[in-house]
């Protein structure tokens, strides 16, 4: 259990803010590589994906020990860690950033969201990829990837820190997806994260609705005339943001 449990309304905010205002947020903090990379959404969902951290770490498989009949161990850490992953948490994986074999098909997945996972994520890829994009949880991969996962990887930690997309995650951290890419968020972060990029997209909402009116971006975006701001309190207090 993690030291700072995510609030629900800090949830709530999360779920609202674009991955690329947390990733400002994140670099104001000195954090710089806190996003996923090559790693993208199977489909759009119609808002963020957001949960804590359970991760699964695959290593570089051996062959005597990554045959077919090791899917019958009912401890085998994949089929474990899918059987164990907390309700609201974002199941991650750490495959090597190899999407040659793959990190789970659709059969696991639909036991995710059943289990009322908040989402799954690989830096590799997932079998049945079209079938997973049609569920309704959150699924981000590198791309489709037929063969299993024993060809070439096995799993191996559960709950441990890992690399997935050259990103740090470590159990607890708050992930958060939208339909461009995925961000890391220290746990003892997020409450500052949310707040501070709500605030930021109030006046990214207003600036775009300013430059899409014609307006320049000198003075605006960054706001260094003070008539914009006075003009944004008057915007917010109008939409009621």
């Amino acid at each position: 259990m993690s030291e700072h449990p995510l609030k629900p309304e800090t949830r709530e905010l999360l779920e609202k803010v674009s991955v690329a205002t947390l990733a400002t947020v994140m670099y104001k903090h000195g954090l710089r590589n806190q996003v996923i990379q090559d790693v993208r959404p199977l489909s759009r969902k119609g808002k963020n994906m957001v949960g804590p951290a359970f991760t699964l770490r695959y290593m570089p498989a051996r062959e005597d020990r990554n045959q077919l009949e090791e899917f019958r161990n009912p401890e085998h850490p994949q089929r474990h860690a899918v059987e164990i992953c907390p309700p609201g948490h974002v199941m991650v994986m750490d495959s090597r950033k190899s999407a040659y074999a793959a990190s789970a098909g659709d059969i696991l997945i639909n036991r995710l969201m059943a289990r009322g996972v908040a989402g799954v994520v690989t830096d590799g890829g997932f079998r049945d990829a079209m079938n997973i994009a049609e569920l309704d949880i959150p699924s981000y991969h590198n791309r489709p990837a037929s063969l299993t996962n024993l060809t070439t990887n096995e799993a191996i930690d559960i709950n441990v820190p890992i690399g997935c997309g050259d990103a740090p995650v470590f159990p607890g951290d708050i992930l958060v997806g939208d339909d461009d890419s995925i961000i890391v968020i220290p746990a003892h972060l997020a409450d500052e994260a949310a707040e501070v990029a709500t605030e930021m997209t109030a006046y990214e909402d207003f600036v775009l609705s300013k430059v899409q009116a014609g307006a320049s971006i000198i003075g605006l975006y960054p706001a260094t005339k003070q008539e914009n701001l006075d003009e944004f309190k008057q915007w917010r207090a109008k939409h009621g943001r």
